[in-house]
């Protein structure tokens, strides 16, 4: 098969150091069982229609899960999107269409699911941070009920030193707006129509907020991200994080 993906030397050479030691019995090869766990999130493929040519599928799902139980998958991404300082931060949010099967279990309360049903149907909501350049920087996992206002207030302790913050008027909340000027940042956000006191922003400054929406159109290529079929919250992030270092790594 031609179209099989593998990562390359550099890129491999990028997150090993983040792996795991290996324990008793040697693992299979790090490159072929990534690359294939890749291949199952860019393609959408459920575990056993993964290419043969990656070894048996049970490895590929178990090295995944077992990983993100470890929080690998999030360490990679953290310290790949922590290196440098960007002058310029995005924060919007993302509906993500929630298959049937990842709610299945979810009604019984198993485990944390993080599905909601707003007017789109079953969904999960991606709250996510990213630079000037399109650059996820952080990330977070919601129902898709949730508000914009739960998603900033998870990632505001998180947010890396920067001169601006851009963001629609979704995010127009005098908390939000006070939080990032005590961080030193300069809110860029348009204010909504029902403030008695409308607030100035820049707006040339403000047209460069496409970026946020064209990460968001990256991150949802793969499509295991597009539709979620992970019934787990902390799988489908892993998963979600695992795209957003590859995004960093091109």
């Amino acid at each position: 098969m031609t179209d099989l993906y593998y990562l390359t030397d550099d890129q491999l050479a990028r997150i090993q150091p983040f792996f795991p030691l290996a324990h008793g019995v040697p693992r299979g090869d790090d490159r072929r069982v990534i690359s294939g766990i890749i291949h199952v999130l860019k393609r959408g493929l459920q575990w056993r229609d993964a290419p043969r040519e990656y070894g048996p599928h049970k490895t590929l799902y178990n090295r995944f899960k077992r990983w993100s139980e470890r929080g690998v998958f999030d360490r990679i991404f953290t310290e790949l999107a922590s290196r440098d300082v960007p002058d310029q931060l995005q924060i919007d949010a993302t509906h993500l269409k929630a298959h049937r099967t990842a709610a299945s279990l979810a009604k019984k309360g198993m485990f944390p699911a993080n599905i909601g049903r707003p007017k789109g149907g079953l969904n999960s909501k991606l709250h996510a941070v990213c630079d000037g350049e399109g650059r996820p920087r952080l990330l977070c996992l919601t129902s898709g009920n949730a508000s914009d206002f739960k998603g900033a207030a998870m990632l505001a302790p998180h947010l890396l030193p920067s001169r601006d913050l851009l963001a629609d008027k979704g995010y127009d909340a005098n908390w939000f707006r006070e939080d990032l000027i005590k961080r030193g940042i300069s809110p860029c956000i348009p204010p909504k129509r029902n403030r008695r006191q409308q607030i100035a922003y820049d707006k040339a400054l403000y047209r460069l907020r496409h970026k946020v929406e064209n990460m968001f159109g990256k991150l949802k290529d793969w499509r295991r991200i597009a539709t979620r079929y992970d019934r787990k919250a902390c799988n489908f992030l892993a998963f979600t994080l695992l795209a957003a270092s590859m995004i960093w790594m091109r």
